[in-house]
């Protein structure tokens, strides 16, 4: 029998079981994931920022455990050779609407001990000549990274501190007894003293198959990229992001450099109707019904028409998107923008049409589950990990 067991291999379940073998070394500590390789979906998929905890309700876990995963972020990816830049972040007001919005953030930035500058319309311009607005936040923190080198990096550790991580190990069933979990696939099953559910846009079945009762539906939301030709790459030094919509906890279309040395642009925020299907216009019937049967959606839906109708057209039209970058960056052209993989979010939505909008775990005697974890749970991962550790010895 395993003393813990991980469900889950993006960056999140990796760090945790990593976290485990080194609060109890020589634990008998198993990772299983699904897929053939580890980070391939949320982790493997977004803009590989490091984020400095800006945006987030002060005191909620996101803010606490942000602050904190950049700079360990930072700390371990030097300790293990992983390339990462600190390149900074802009955030861009582009019209009295969000300058009113941007210096309310200017307020929430404070309240989280996070670094930021406030910049007038001329010294924005001094920094970034191509980029426009009536003012902007610098949030010089803020970095890039490469987050499956990072996963590939703690999964290194976990097996030189005598974990075993399996691959292609679905999980279909979990039965909690009051001495052990046992988990079941085709692949086999396992007995664990002590289970972690890390399993993003899964994270709501999982749990149910572990009996908890939710009210809550994961809701997957694609997020499509695209990267500017080689010539552009040069257009801006530092991360470029409009100021978001309090309401809304998705961050808007933003310029990212790479630590590949590309600059993407993207993502935006439309309905997936499969939870893990990349290409465009695919569908999962299984997934679509839990979306569209699911109440909190429709409530979601109806108190959201415009910036979901917003967001289908950007979808569908290039020129659609393209304005949305233009705002802040107007030299930008269709020819610019071309094909990048997309991203999926797995976002928590209650019944009542809530977004849930903070990190969400829930705890059965003998098993933690992550519920909810979008961005910046890549930056946070050593720290959610820290915080599953806790729960679990308490």
């Amino acid at each position: 029998m395993y003393d813990y067991c991980v469900i889950g291999g993006g960056i999140v379940g990796v760090a945790t079981a990593y976290r485990l073998l080194e609060r109890h070394p020589g634990a008998r500590v198993l990772l299983l994931e699904k897929a053939d390789r580890l980070a391939v979906h949320q982790t493997g998929h977004n803009s590989g920022v490091i984020h400095s905890g800006i945006y987030y309700e002060p005191g909620s876990l996101k803010a606490r455990l942000c602050r904190a995963g950049a700079e360990w972020t930072k700390t371990f990816a030097a300790e293990h050779g992983i390339p990462f830049v600190v390149c900074g972040k802009l955030l861009v007001a582009t019209d009295a609407g969000e300058q009113a919005r941007m210096l309310a953030l200017y307020e929430r930035s404070v309240a989280n001990d996070v670094e930021v500058e406030l910049l007038d319309a001329a010294e924005l311009r001094r920094r970034e000549p191509r980029v426009r607005g009536v003012g902007a936040l610098f949030v010089p923190g803020t970095g890039i990274i490469d987050y499956t080198r990072v996963t590939e990096a703690l999964a290194d550790r976990v097996r030189a501190g005598g974990g075993e991580i399996v691959l292609g190990a679905e999980i279909t069933a979990i039965a909690e007894t009051a001495d052990a979990v046992t988990v079941s696939g085709p692949a086999g099953t396992w007995r664990t003293a002590r289970l972690v559910v890390c399993g993003g846009l899964q994270a709501d079945r999982l749990a149910r198959l572990a009996g908890l009762e939710l009210d809550l539906r994961i809701v997957p939301f694609r997020g499509e990229y695209y990267r500017l030709p080689a010539h552009r790459r040069n257009l801006v030094r530092t991360l470029i992001y409009p100021i978001p919509d309090p309401e809304l906890p998705f961050l808007g279309v933003h310029l990212s450099p790479t630590i590949d040395g590309e600059l993407t642009v993207g993502p935006n925020a439309v309905l997936g109707l499969a939870r893990e299907g990349y290409r465009k216009g695919s569908v999962n019937l299984r997934d679509a019904r839990d979306v569209l049967g699911f109440p909190g959606f429709h409530r979601v839906a109806a108190a959201n028409v415009r910036t979901g109708l917003r967001e289908m057209r950007n979808s569908l039209f290039k020129r659609g998107y393209l304005a949305e970058c233009r705002r802040y960056c107007p030299e930008l052209t269709a020819a610019d923008l071309l094909p990048r993989p997309a991203g999926i979010r797995a976002q928590a939505v209650l019944r009542d049409g809530t977004l849930v909008h903070d990190f969400l775990i829930e705890r059965t005697p003998r098993s933690v589950h992550v519920l909810n974890a979008p961005s910046p749970a890549a930056t946070s991962a050593l720290p959610i990990a820290e915080h599953i550790a806790a729960q679990l010895d308490d």
